[in-house]
């Protein structure tokens, strides 16, 4: 699979990510993006795609760092429970393990608790 991990976070790295989500999944109806106010995500070449899809947008408000906690929180767990743990010697091999892990652990093994203690796979077959 052509994956990507690139130094700088681009329209172009986010579309392609985009587009990459959706032939693994398609959104269902209803789906909301939530996203900070980066450019990437504001361009009117992302926005297009995801009124194409019927993909709601939000965005966080300006200087509200809580909005975006959910995904800071990811951020977090993983830096504790792979990345600090690991000495990758090039982007490729980080790419890699990151993959590995959302795959194979923390989509698939890790509970949450907001998920009534549930992996998000296990919440989406529950409930979807």
């Amino acid at each position: 699979m052509g994956w990507a991990m690139s130094s700088r976070m681009t329209k172009d790295l986010v579309i392609s990510a985009f587009e990459k989500a959706c032939t693994i999944q398609e959104p269902k109806q209803g789906l909301i993006h939530h996203s900070d106010r980066g450019s990437q995500y504001a361009s009117k070449e992302y926005q297009t795609l995801l009124r194409e899809k019927g993909i709601q947008t939000s965005m966080s408000c300006r200087g509200n760092c809580y909005d975006n906690a959910c995904i800071e929180s990811f951020h977090s767990i993983i830096k504790k429970e792979l990345i600090h743990h690991c000495d990758y010697q090039n982007r490729n091999e980080a790419m890699f393990s990151i993959l590995e892990y959302i795959l194979t652990f923390y989509s698939s093994k890790r509970i949450h608790s907001t998920l009534n203690y549930m992996s998000p796979i296990e919440f989406e077959k529950k409930y979807a």
